[in-house]
């Protein structure tokens, strides 16, 4: 397989589903890199690490333009950004050397399992408590920590964590997208300097920096930057509901395959 030309086309799907579902598009690029890497002569013992970081280098690209486009639309919360971005970000640098100490299998299944009770939350009716709001100060930070630091582990940019936990306070879907897509910088360009200093030395590759894979992470950032636009114009066409059911469906498929190959 080429891995330009794979990692080509993964970018062009993560990047629409990107600005869509404001998920950074790493529940694409992290599996898809595992199965990418492993048909590749790339050391067996690195290749989820390396997948997990080099997906966090490309969302800071992704996230630069999906949040560009969500703020021309005044669809961000500011008021949970200026919350969560410090938290958020100390969460994903902490992440890179976290991850460094897990066994591979455990960080795969761990991001499995993750997504698979996510995308049943997401395809459930569960309707959250109409009187439910953000919490206070402490429970936020809270909230950012665990965001940002599992967010991290799992080289997803955010939105899956985030996004779910702003409905479940009754954050409006399309803003709790919004609100995740911009707050995916931050956290992807600290996480990256996270994996990118906890893999100094380990020389997986001449072209890695650390834990980051540097030729697919370019290809991917250059796809998903381009088509990103493309994903926020489809999430304000698509109803509240739908989007939700889509994205739940979506998170089975991922976490499902990623549990296959783990197991």
């Amino acid at each position: 397989m080429d891995i330009i030309l794979a990692c080509s086309a993964l970018g062009i799907v993560a990047g629409i589903l990107a600005g869509m579902l404001g998920i950074g598009g790493g529940v694409v690029i992290v599996p898809a890199l595992i199965i990418i890497l492993g048909l590749q002569d790339f050391p067996a013992e690195s290749i989820v690490i390396t997948a997990v970081a080099t997906s966090l280098c490309t969302i800071i690209f992704t996230s630069i333009s999906a949040a560009r486009s969500q703020i021309k639309r005044k669809a961000v919360d500011w008021d949970i950004f200026k919350k969560w971005s410090v938290t958020v970000v100390l969460g994903s640098f902490l992440s890179g050397f976290i991850a460094g100490w897990l066994p591979t299998k455990v960080l795969e299944i761990g991001i499995a399992c993750f997504l698979l009770t996510v995308s049943l939350i997401m395809l459930s009716r569960w309707v959250p408590d109409p009187s439910r709001a953000m919490p206070g100060s402490a429970g936020t930070a809270g909230l950012g920590l665990f965001s940002g630091t599992l967010s991290g582990l799992a080289g997803i940019g955010g939105g899956n964590v985030m996004v779910p936990l702003m409905v479940f306070h009754n954050v409006p879907m399309q803003r709790a997208v919004a609100t995740s897509s911009t707050l995916g910088f931050p956290l992807a360009l600290v996480g990256t300097i996270g994996y990118a200093i906890s893999g100094w030395g380990a020389n997986i590759t001449e072209w890695s920096f650390g834990y980051v894979y540097l030729p697919a992470a370019a290809c991917i950032a250059f796809f998903t930057v381009v088509t990103a636009p493309l994903g926020v114009a489809l999430s304000h066409r698509i109803p509240a509901a739908t989007l939700k059911r889509g994205f739940g469906a979506f998170l089975l498929v991922v976490a499902g395959r990623m549990l296959f190959h783990a197991l």
